[in-house]
C-alpha cells in the first residue's frame, strides 16, 4: 500500500520541482537583469559626474580669465607709465650732465610738459579686480545620498500562505466598485509587513473577458484590489502571488444587477476553498493610514492595430515627450525594449522585466497593458521584441520563453510559433504577405514564419561575413519587401530579399557619420530611408535606402542612454525605447 501511495504522490513531486527550477531560473534572470542595472545606473552616475567636473573646470578657467585679464592689463598700464617717468627722468640728467644751458632749459621744458601729460591723464592705482577664487562643494549630503543610493527590494510572501478577504471576494453589484484585500505571509504562517510584492488579479467570464481593476499596496503586508464589473453572471476571481494562486483561488464572484440579489452559495464556496469557517472571511480589512502606491492590476487587452504609416527624411528634429520612470505601475518601465505603432494611434512598448506589453497613444495617454508572467503558452517571461499583423494580432517575442507568442488585439492569446527552433528569439516584424520575421539573438539567424507557424525559410549563421551575424536584435521591412537586419556586435546594419539573399550592408565600428557602436532599433519611412537606433553612441541615425548616412536625430535637449527599439508612428514622429532611462521618447521627424 505504502509503495503505491509513494508512486502517486510523483506527479505532485515532479511538478514541484519544475516549479521551484523555474523560480530558481527566474530568480537568476532578475539577478542578472538588476547587476545589469547597477552596472549602467553607476555608469551613468559616473559619466555625470565626469561631466559637472568638466563644467567646474571650464567655469574655473572663464572666470579666473576674466580676473586676470582686468589685473594684467591695469599691470601693464602701470609699468608703461613707470617706464615713461624713469625715460623723461633720464633725459634729464643727461642734459644736466652736458652743460650746456641752452639744452637743459629745453630739456627741462620738454620733460615738464610730458610728466605734466602724464600726471593729467590719471593712474590706476587702485586694484581693479580682486584674488577670491573659492570652491564650494557640498559632499556631505551627496556623500549621504550615494551611501543610501539604491535598494534590493523582495520580500518572503509566498502564495500558499497567503489569504484574500472582504465583501469582493464573493459578490459585488454591476457598475459598483468592490474590493478585495489581500495579505501576504511567509512559508510559517507569519504577517509580511512589508509592501513591493508582485501581485496580479483577473477577473474572467468563461468567454476570457476582464473587468477594469487597480492594485494599491497598503505598504504594510496587504494590498487592496479595487475593480469594477460591468455586466450581470458568475465570474472567476483569480489572485496570483508571483504567479502563484493564493488561497482559495481561484473564487467564484456573483455579480448582480442589485445588493439584495446576494446568493449563500458563492459564499460557502469560497469559504470552504479557504478553509474559513466564518462564510468566507467576510469581514473587511482596514486600510493603511500611511502612503499608498499603485501597482499592476488586471492587465488588459489593447484595442485592434494594423500595419503603421510612415514619414521621410527629417529636416529638423526635436523631442516632443518622453514617457516613463523605472517601476512596475502602468506608465512605468523596467528595462523596455521593443516599440512597435499603428495606424490607429497607438504606440506598444515590451517592457521586457515586467512581463507585460503596454500601450499609449500617439499622444503619450496611457490606454492599457496585458501579460502574465510565467512559462506556459499565453504566459510573458521576457518580452523584448513587439509587432503588429495587418490582421491585428500582436505579436511578441518572447527572449526566456524561447518561442513568438501571437495575442488578438484585445490582448488574448491566441497561439505560439517557433517553439523547439528558436534559442532567444529577440526582434520581430511582419512583412507585406503577412509572414513573422524573428531575429533569433541567440542562434544569430533570422527565421521567417507564416502565422500558422509553418517555417518559410531561414538563414544566418554565427559569424561576421555578409550572411552571418554577431547578436543580431531587431528587423525591419521596405516597400520593396526586403528585410533589414540591425547586427549588434558587428556594428552594421544589413539588407536581405525576402529569400535571404544578402543584397548590402553599411556600418562599422566608431563615432562618426554612419558609425556604429552596436546598432540596435531599425525603421523605415515611405521612401525607403533607415533609421537606426545607436546603443552604444546613445544616438539615432538616419540612412537612405542604399545606406549613406543623411542625419541625425536631435536627442541633444533630453539625451538618450543605451536606445533600444524604435518604431514610426502613425502622425509621422519617431518613437524610441531609451531603455537606460526607463522611458520612451517621441521626437519629430519631418519632410
Amino acid at each position: 500500500m505504502m509503495p503505491i501511495m509513494s508512486i502517486n504522490k510523483l506527479p505532485q513531486i515532479r511538478e514541484a520541482v519544475q516549479c521551484l527550477r523555474d523560480i530558481l531560473q527566474q530568480l537568476n534572470s532578475q539577478r542578472s537583469s538588476i547587476e545589469e542595472d547597477i552596472h549602467s545606473s553607476f555608469s551613468e552616475l559616473h559619466k555625470t559626474l565626469d561631466t559637472r567636473k568638466s563644467v567646474l573646470l571650464m567655469e574655473l578657467e572663464v572666470t579666473y580669465g576674466l580676473k586676470q585679464k582686468v589685473l594684467q592689463a591695469q599691470l601693464d598700464t602701470l609699468l608703461q607709465e613707470e617706464a615713461a617717468i624713469n625715460y623723461n627722468c633720464g633725459l634729464t640728467g643727461q642734459a644736466l650732465d652736458g652743460g650746456n644751458k641752452a639744452v637743459i632749459l629745453q630739456t627741462h621744458k620738454d620733460v615738464g610738459e610730458r610728466l605734466s601729460d602724464l600726471a593729467s591723464q590719471g593712474l590706476p592705482l587702485q586694484p581693479e579686480e580682486n584674488d577670491q577664487l573659492d570652491l564650494m562643494m557640498e559632499i556631505e549630503g551627496l556623500r549621504k545620498s550615494i551611501h543610501n543610493l539604491g535598494t534590493i527590494v523582495t520580500t518572503n510572501a509566498v502564495a500558499s500562505q497567503s489569504e484574500a478577504s472582504g465583501d469582493g471576494l464573493e459578490q459585488c453589484v454591476v457598475g459598483q466598485p468592490a474590493s478585495v484585500v489581500i495579505t501576504t505571509r511567509d512559508k510559517s504562517g507569519g504577517l509580511c509587513k512589508t509592501g513591493n510584492a508582485i501581485i496580479s488579479a483577473e477577473v474572467c467570464t468563461p468567454d476570457g473577458s476582464v473587468a477594469d481593476g487597480e492594485i494599491v499596496d497598503l505598504k504594510n503586508g496587504t494590498y487592496e484590489f479595487q475593480y469594477t464589473v460591468k455586466k450581470e453572471g458568475n465570474f472567476s476571481l483569480a489572485l496570483r502571488l508571483y504567479d502563484q494562486h493564493i488561497k482559495g483561488s481561484p473564487f467564484q464572484l456573483k455579480v448582480t444587477s442589485s445588493p439584495d440579489d446576494s446568493s449563500p452559495t458563492t459564499t460557502a464556496a469560497n469559504a470552504a476553498s479557504t478553509g474559513s469557517s466564518d462564510g468566507g472571511a467576510r469581514k473587511r480589512s482596514a486600510k493603511s493610514p500611511g502612503s499608498r502606491s499603485r501597482q499592476k492590476g488586471v492587465r488588459r487587452g489593447g484595442s485592434l492595430f494594423s500595419t503603421p504609416k510612415k514619414k521621410v527624411n527629417p529636416i529638423e528634429d526635436d523631442l516632443i515627450f518622453r514617457i516613463g520612470t523605472k517601476g512596475r505601475n502602468k506608465g512605468e518601465f523596467t528595462n523596455l525594449q521593443g516599440v512597435a505603432a499603428c495606424s490607429e494611434g497607438k504606440i506598444l512598448i515590451a517592457d521586457s522585466n515586467n512581463q507585460c506589453v503596454q500601450i499609449f497613444s500617439n499622444t503619450g495617454e496611457f490606454q492599457s497593458r496585458f501579460g502574465v508572467r510565467g512559462r506556459s503558452p499565453g504566459q510573458l517571461q521576457r518580452p523584448t521584441g513587439v509587432a503588429v499583423h495587418p490582421n491585428g494580432d500582436i505579436i511578441i517575442a518572447d527572449y526566456d520563453n524561447k518561442w513568438v507568442s501571437i495575442f488578438s488585439s484585445e490582448g488574448k492569446y491566441k497561439a505560439k510559433l517557433g517553439s523547439g527552433r528558436l534559442l532567444g528569439p529577440k526582434g520581430v516584424s511582419v512583412d507585406q504577405n503577412g509572414h513573422v520575421i524573428v531575429v533569433d539573438n541567440k542562434a544569430c539567424t533570422v527565421f521567417i514564419f507564416q502565422p500558422s507557424g509553418k517555417l518559410v525559410t531561414k538563414f544566418g549563421s554565427r559569424g561576421n561575413g555578409d550572411r552571418q551575424f554577431a547578436g543580431p536584435h531587431f528587423a525591419a521591412v521596405n516597400n520593396n519587401n526586403e528585410i533589414i537586419i540591425t547586427d549588434f556586435h558587428n556594428h552594421s546594419v544589413k539588407v536581405f530579399n525576402a529569400d535571404g539573399e544578402f543584397l548590402l550592408k553599411f556600418g562599422s565600428n566608431g563615432e562618426g557619420n554612419g558609425q556604429f557602436n552596436a546598432p540596435t532599433g531599425v525603421a523605415v519611412d515611405v521612401n525607403g530611408n533607415i533609421i537606426v537606433a545607436d546603443w552604444g553612441n546613445s544616438r539615432i541615425q538616419v540612412f537612405d535606402g542604399s545606406g549613406s548616412f543623411l542625419s541625425y536625430i536631435n536627442t541633444a535637449a533630453d539625451p538618450l542612454y543605451g536606445p533600444q527599439g524604435l518604431a514610426l508612428t502613425s502622425d509621422g514622429h519617431v518613437v524610441v525605447a531609451d531603455s537606460g532611462n526607463h522611458c520612451f521618447k517621441v521626437y519629430r521627424y519631418l519632410q
